[in-house]
């Protein structure tokens, strides 16, 4: 068996690789230029990725599926989810009406991060049971520098065909991305079938505990977990959903580097420090490397604090190094947690949880600081009588809520191992 694991590990880095390819067209400069295409304003084109963001919530569909092998439920809904963003690059060259276009898409969309997000959870714990404990961050670390390293290349490759065929027939640049997807999924399909999924002999099978929502959060290792995945929801959401705008808008980097250049500039970061990240958490743990990566993202977050028109190169650049560094080791990490610190029959609930719960809650941060964005821009970007931009005050919040999350960390999690030691 143990070969039929190392094979499914493999298969595991191929896997998250092409999940990722195809995540890369669904969003950003790609969603932009299907919306643009369907005549979709800007205004609702934001309201709709807010919604994307809102996608966790539906891993709390996760719990009721979480009965019987993960498998041909994990493989059915990947093929959905991915035919149904297929379909984003065929509705533009139906001959649907235009409001019927447009409605189709937006719930093609939903839909697409509904089957998604159902999947997740129990696809991460089907996968992740083949990885030995102890070799946890290492994998995790592997998995994610080839799926950012493949990534900047099908980034570039696909986005010069989306510049090249704008200015001619973007409809070209559709169905090359469309196919492109097809192709993908079915060679994700295959990587799949060919994991073999773990079986447990009947004295080590964990006994099924029946949990929802309320009991999840009842127990306390996962509320501990959940609010750690909260507290860094919210850290970022009150801040890096506007730089986007910031560096077009204030910022005025030139779209080559702001976009390609950075982007391979946080990848080759980013996949480079993972391998560290995941050494030193199979030597000491997730949880202290989290607070390392946390103290990295609030430096980060300081630093851009200062941030403005003059420097902004350069500053942009020192925190977009400093987040990608500290993001080499987050997101890995709090995905562990799930397994360091919660029983093994609870982590699929434990995961859905703390996403759906973690989603929600960065969405309404978001939402809440809209308002102090919109007050300083309107008041011709001054803050008590004071030159500053909207920007470089939600830095300095990002930069405390991200201190108040490496303090829970320090606090509760450690409780929680000192319990389960005794």
């Amino acid at each position: 068996m143990e070969k039929l694991y190392k094979r499914g590990r493999a298969l595991y880095i191929i896997e998250a690789g092409l999940e990722y390819l195809i995540s890369i067209l669904v969003a950003d400069m790609y969603l932009a230029s299907l919306t643009k295409e369907l005549g979709i304003s800007d205004s609702v084109t934001g309201i709709l990725s807010s919604i994307i963001s809102l996608g966790c919530l539906f891993q709390l569909l996760a719990i009721l599926l979480n009965r019987g092998r993960a498998k041909t439920k994990v493989i059915a809904l990947s093929i959905i989810n991915q035919l149904l963003f297929m379909s984003l690059y065929i509705i533009p060259l139906t001959s649907l009406s235009s409001t019927t276009k447009q409605v189709t898409f937006v719930v093609a969309i939903i839909l697409a991060y509904l089957f998604y997000n159902v999947a997740h959870p129990k696809k991460i714990n089907w996968f992740m049971s083949l990885v030995d404990d102890e070799q946890r961050g290492r994998f995790t670390a592997k998995k994610e520098a080839v799926s950012l390293i493949c990534g900047v290349a099908f980034n570039f490759a696909m986005g010069a065909i989306i510049s090249y065929y704008k200015e001619r027939d973007i409809r070209v640049a559709f169905i090359i991305c469309g196919v492109s997807i097809f192709v993908i999924m079915l060679l994700h399909t295959l990587s799949m079938i060919f994991t073999v999924e773990k079986q447990d002999t009947p004295s080590q099978e964990p006994k099924r505990e029946k949990l929802g929502l309320i009991s999840a959060l009842k127990d306390k290792s996962i509320f501990s977990v959940t609010i750690v995945f909260v507290l860094w929801q919210v850290s970022t959401s009150v801040a890096t959903p506007f730089y986007g705008a910031y560096k077009n808008n204030t910022l005025a980097l030139d779209p080559i580097y702001g976009i390609s250049i950075l982007s391979a500039i946080y990848a080759v970061a980013r996949a480079s420090f993972s391998f560290v990240w995941g050494r030193y958490a199979d030597k000491f743990s997730f949880a202290k490397m989290l607070k390392i990566c946390f103290a990295i993202a609030g430096a980060g977050f300081l630093v851009n604090a200062f941030c403005r028109p003059e420097n902004g190169y350069v500053v942009y650049t020192i925190y977009y190094v400093l987040y990608a560094i500290a993001m080499g080791g987050i997101n890995s990490a709090l995905i562990n947690l799930c397994y360091d610190y919660v029983e093994p029959q609870k982590r699929t609930d434990a995961l859905a949880v703390s996403l759906a719960i973690s989603g929600v809650c960065g969405f309404l941060a978001t939402l809440a600081v809209s308002p102090l964005v919109s007050y300083i821009q309107n008041n011709n970007d001054t803050l008590f009588g004071i030159q500053i931009y909207a920007q470089q005050v939600l830095s300095i919040i990002a930069f405390l809520m991200t201190m108040l999350t490496m303090l829970y960390v320090s606090i509760s999690l450690a409780k929680i191992k000192k319990q389960q030691e005794k």
